[in-house]
């Protein structure tokens, strides 16, 4: 049976790999249960439809830091993607610029920015940045980006240190020799990687007072992503980056921690409109982003779900997911009476309390 949704996708994908290639991507810290709330938060929210509202025509197009795409769901960072298939980032960005919307690199990807770039030339894109201890290879890499068209930087900040990857830990996960992270081989030579020895070279003592320095380094908007409060929402916002992104990292840092549907609201009433605030973290569903725009997003990032249907069918398994999820979010807003993604507020959403 063909896969009609990304949860059909992601139980091809564990047929397709290895218990260690999908227990990397598939789990989360600890006791995953971050990761398994980030999927049920938005399952807890319900949408409300407004009726006799003509949606002959829906538009899914909006625009992220002034850029249009075709939908408010652009493609997360997620490393190493040539372990899921052989066309890696390269098939993902030509599965992105065929959807219409914008992949973004990971530092830890298995091509380098020129690359991908190349792999589809004229399509918006965005390079997801790790600080490594060693500033020459990441201002090495930012150059890259800049000299590669790349739209923006996206700043991670809530991985100072691997959080605590059980499944990793169980399976022995390595990633092997050759499939190399050009990242890394800069650092000093590639013989493979364990994910703690793949993030132990970003520096830890990265502050607030640092990104003047990144931001010295390219005139590109500067995107945070990993931010959970409303405390560092306005930090972010008095220190000037351009937009951010709620998340907990897909519930892969601190199992502990709220799923990012919760975390929206005070966030979001925080920034006041000063800046653009994405989230990401259990989008599955095409009515998961409706829901985010309803709690004010202004767009979604998935990681998981494109990955999958890059593990299953390389480049065109990436494209059919955001097609799916792009076909998904047209008849939500449908039936919801929104023609567009603005139109969408908070009256179109109404929570249901666990119990």
């Amino acid at each position: 049976m063909d896969a009609l949704n990304v949860f059909d996708f992601e139980r091809l994908a564990e047929t397709t790999l290895g218990p260690g290639a999908f227990g990397y991507y598939a789990g989360g810290a600890g006791d995953e249960h971050a990761m398994t709330e980030n999927v049920e938060a938005w399952r807890r929210l319900r949408l409300r439809p407004r009726v006799l509202v003509d949606v002959s025509e829906i538009s899914t197009a909006t625009t992220v830091l002034g850029a249009p795409v075709s939908m408010p769901l652009l493609v997360a960072p997620t490393a190493i993607q040539k372990l899921a298939h052989p066309d890696g980032e390269s098939g993902m960005a030509r599965a992105a610029a065929a959807a219409g919307t914008i992949m973004c690199l990971s530092t830890l990807a298995t091509s380098t920015p020129g690359d991908v770039a190349a792999a589809a030339p004229g399509a918006p894109r965005w390079f997801q940045l790790y600080v490594f201890r060693d500033r020459g290879v990441t201002r090495s890499f930012v150059d890259q980006a800049v000299d590669s068209g790349y739209g923006a930087l996206v700043l991670t900040v809530d991985a100072p240190r691997l959080g605590r990857r059980e499944r990793d830990l169980r399976t022995g996960f390595r990633i092997p020799e050759e499939v190399t992270v050009p990242s890394l081989a800069a650092l000093g030579g590639w013989e493979g990687a364990t994910p703690l020895e793949l993030l132990g070279a970003i520096d830890p003592s990265l502050r607030w007072d640092d990104l003047a320095e990144l931001r010295s380094l390219a005139s590109l908007p500067l995107v945070l992503k990993g931010i959970q409060t409303a405390e560092d929402a306005l930090l972010a916002v008095e220190h000037g980056v351009d937009a951010i992104v709620v998340s907990n990292h897909g519930g892969r840092q601190l199992d502990a921690v709220a799923p990012t549907a919760e975390l929206l609201p005070e966030i979001v009433e925080a920034v006041a409109e000063r800046i653009e605030v994405y989230v990401d973290g259990g989008i599955r569903r095409g009515s998961d982003v409706v829901k985010a725009l309803g709690l004010g997003a202004r767009a979604v990032l998935a990681g998981r779900a494109p990955l999958w249907g890059l593990a299953c069918d390389g480049e065109a398994g990436a494209r059919r997911v955001l097609e799916l999820l792009r076909d998904e979010i047209e008849l939500a807003l449908a039936l919801c009476g929104c023609t567009s993604p603005g139109a969408v507020t908070e009256t179109h959403l109404t929570r249901v309390i666990a119990p």
